[in-house]
């Protein structure tokens, strides 16, 4: 090896070496950093000695990635899913509060038992009236909870929906450095980095799966196939639903035209927290709200009043318990959307609205005398509230849109309700456990396998320093040996 050769092989060494060390302080600055990859400097051989830095590299595991992005998107379903249920429980509160349905319509038969009792007691026949009350606005209460998480899902579909939008808009951006950057071969590593952040947020909106091309060019596509992105990102859209009523149907989100929502067919988001907005707004809520109804309609049904005469020709009326489409009865086994939100103490019965409490005992709220029980006005009247007490204790048919029990007493059905409500919490709050308990593992195992280990590091930084020295001192040595040269040829 002549001098100079070895001089050149030398300050080749001294280059990479500061490069390398370069791309060893740039994964030391990133260690904590669960969005960055570890780096690799990549080194050729040159012809007659020496070396160069031919690229730089990233650590990457695309099959542990992509288990990560899955695992990402049921989790960001499921506690969704939770933390609208746990919303929902607030229609039922604390047990010992007896606030719930269920508790209330307990209630209302303890003070028709008192009333029956004393039917000649206007205290106990306004004490009754007022239990219906109760019911009645917490009904109402429910239906505003239900109606409001509705409305804060949809809120929340929209600000999903751009937040979406926004990160599609980024991803073209960031691919299109990389693919171009890749075919100038240029470091695309940080650029790399930069696209799997987006695509892990754009996993928590969203279920998707990717598909990797040449020129490390990448596709998006939804978990039901439908493009995403594919050289530019599809417009995803959305029309959101200020304020939300019972009977209030949500618009859909649609990619490219095709919906994703409001749908059971093969093209709807399976996963992500989109599906899961549109799981709480579309399904789950007005499933409860179904409940809630059939409590309202078992009620005017249980309360209502029939013909007295002799030969019975009218048809039974509403009672205690009155909506607005009466003297009309609800249709029977049948959900009246938003009738929990709409049903009223009959202000004939009602003392707060100048009503006689009484007529709870007597009969005849209608004002028609055909609907009187008590004919013969006693005090001591008590068959129609032993009636309205057995009504309580009767089965009633219910609608199975409801998804409680079908047939069963009212006081049933409201608990078999406040017991669907809580099984839907419990066994979406294990999902959504198991869901976080794997997300972090994929996240740790992809860490693992892709991250930057410090121990690593600087176990490759001591080589290069000794690198570093070698070369110098061959630097060194070639100066003496120039110079005693030199010194010779003088």
């Amino acid at each position: 090896m002549t001098l100079s050769v070895g001089l050149n092989a030398a300050l080749s060494g001294l280059t990479t070496t500061a490069e390398q060390t370069a791309v060893v302080s740039r994964n030391v600055a990133r260690a904590g950093d669960p969005n960055a990859s570890r780096k690799t400097a990549n080194l050729v051989t040159l012809p007659g000695g020496g070396v160069k830095l031919a690229s730089i590299t990233r650590t990457s595991n695309a099959a542990l990635f992509d288990k990560m992005l899955v695992a990402t998107s049921d989790a960001g379903t499921q506690q969704t899913i939770v933390d609208a249920l746990d919303r929902l429980d607030q229609t039922i509160n604390d047990p010992e509060l007896d606030a719930s349905p269920a508790a209330l319509v307990s209630k209302l038969a303890e003070a028709l038992q008192k009333y029956a009792t004393a039917p000649n007691d206007t205290v106990t026949a306004r004490s009754a009236v007022a239990a219906a009350g109760d019911l009645v606005q917490g009904l109402h209460d429910a239906t505003d909870i239900v109606q409001q998480i509705r409305t804060a899902a949809d809120t929340d579909i929209a600000a999903a929906v751009d937040h979406v939008n926004t990160l599609l808009a980024q991803f073209e951006t960031v691919n299109r450095e990389i693919v171009g950057g890749t075919r100038r071969g240029e470091d695309v590593t940080d650029q790399l980095d930069q696209r799997d952040q987006i695509l892990a947020s754009l996993a928590e909106e969203i279920g998707i799966r990717t598909v990797r091309r040449t020129d490390d060019d990448m596709a998006i596509y939804t978990d039901s196939g439908l493009t995403l992105f594919d050289g530019r990102p599809r417009t995803v859209t959305f029309d959101r639903t200020l304020a939300f009523s019972p009977t209030t149907t949500g618009n859909a989100v649609y990619v490219d035209g095709v919906p994703i929502t409001n749908s059971q067919g093969p093209l709807a988001a399976k996963t992500g927290r989109l599906a899961g907005l549109a799981t709480v707004r579309d399904n789950i809520a007005v499933t409860y709200q179904n409940q809630l109804d059939e409590i309202a309609r078992g009620l005017i049904a249980t309360f209502a009043e029939s013909d007295q005469s002799a030969t019975p020709t009218l048809p039974d009326v509403p009672g205690l318990f009155t909506y607005p489409g009466a003297p009309a009865m609800p249709p029977a086994g049948t959900v009246l959307t938003g009738l929990a939100g709409t049903i009223v103490v009959n202000p004939s019965a009602d003392p707060t609205q100048g009503g006689d409490p009484n007529l709870l005992r007597d009969g005849g709220m209608s004002g028609n005398p055909a609907y009187i029980y008590n004919t013969s006005g006693g005090a001591a009247f008590s068959d129609r509230l032993q009636q309205l007490i057995d009504g309580l204790d009767t089965q009633q048919v219910f609608d199975p849109a409801a998804q409680a029990a079908p047939s069963e007493t009212l006081a049933r059905f409201a608990s078999s309700s406040a017991a669907w409500l809580q099984q839907m919490r419990q066994n979406a709050s294990d999902d959504a456990n198991y869901q976080n308990a794997l997300l972090q593992r994929s996240s740790e195992a992809l860490s693992n396998a892709t991250g930057v280990n410090l121990d690593e590091e600087m176990t490759l930084l001591l080589e290069l320093e000794r690198s570093y020295q070698a070369s110098s001192r061959l630097i060194t040595t070639i100066d003496n040996m120039l110079g005693a040269l030199l010194q010779a040829a003088r």
